[in-house]
């Protein structure tokens, strides 16, 4: 995991994009700011936050119309947005939220609880991220286990056959009939086989599934002593 966050400020007020620059370049951000809303579309062209800092009152393109636009869209509705604004109204707020906000700071803010709420939500995502490789990998193992007792049905009922086929060749006195008998057994056998071949396909490839999502995997200690060592 990349441990040098972007974010993208973006706010109309020079003063504020000078400041929350200097202090998140220092402490190891790497930081892009727009004036507006449609600056930060421009941006967005060539930079992908890790979140996006954002004002609500702004000329040409407000913060809530950057949300909506930015909601619709797959390639950016996941990145988390924490949202200043000057006004201290319940409804609007919850409005923000409704729209996809994930945190909120009301103006005049202090840097050390922006800082705050920003270690918040990237570690939420963070672990969100986590919880969604942990529910692929829990999602390939339902598969391989619904596999392996479809699979281990048809062995054990070709195998019931070989039974009967050898029961059969041992009472059969007849040459004529035994050679019939045994041409079946072989076709069952063959099919044991495959009934192998594709479950041991199958187990291969869960199991390459399986370790892939695993590189992508942080143990939850881990990942809590990365995020407030590294943000």
């Amino acid at each position: 995991m990349n441990t040098q966050k972007k974010i993208l400020i973006v706010d109309d007020e020079t003063i504020n994009l000078d400041f929350f620059d200097v202090m998140l370049s220092k402490l190891g951000f790497t930081v892009e700011r727009a004036e507006d809303g449609v600056e930060a579309l421009d941006a967005l062209k060539g930079f992908l936050p890790d979140l996006i800092l954002l004002d609500n009152v702004m000329p040409r393109m407000s913060g809530w119309e950057l949300i909506k636009i930015l909601k619709n869209d797959t390639k950016y509705k996941d990145i988390p947005i924490v949202m200043f604004s000057a006004l201290d109204d319940v409804k609007d707020k919850v409005e923000g939220f409704e729209l996809g906000v994930d945190d909120y700071i009301t103006k005049p803010y202090n840097f050390s609880e922006v800082l705050a709420r920003i270690r918040a939500v990237l570690r939420n995502r963070e672990l969100y991220a986590q919880i969604v490789v942990r529910e692929s990998r829990l999602s390939l193992a339902e598969e391989l286990s619904a596999d392996i007792r479809r699979n281990l049905k048809g062995v054990i009922k070709s195998i019931d056959d070989l039974d009967a086929a050898i029961a059969v060749i041992s009472s059969e006195n007849d040459a004529g009939n035994r050679v019939k008998v045994l041409q079946e057994a072989a076709k069952k056998s063959l099919k044991v086989r495959k009934h192998v071949m594709e479950l041991d396909a199958r187990m291969e490839k869960t199991i390459g599934e399986w370790e892939n999502l695993k590189k992508n995997e942080i143990g939850l200690p881990l990942l809590e002593t990365h995020i407030r060592d590294n943000i």
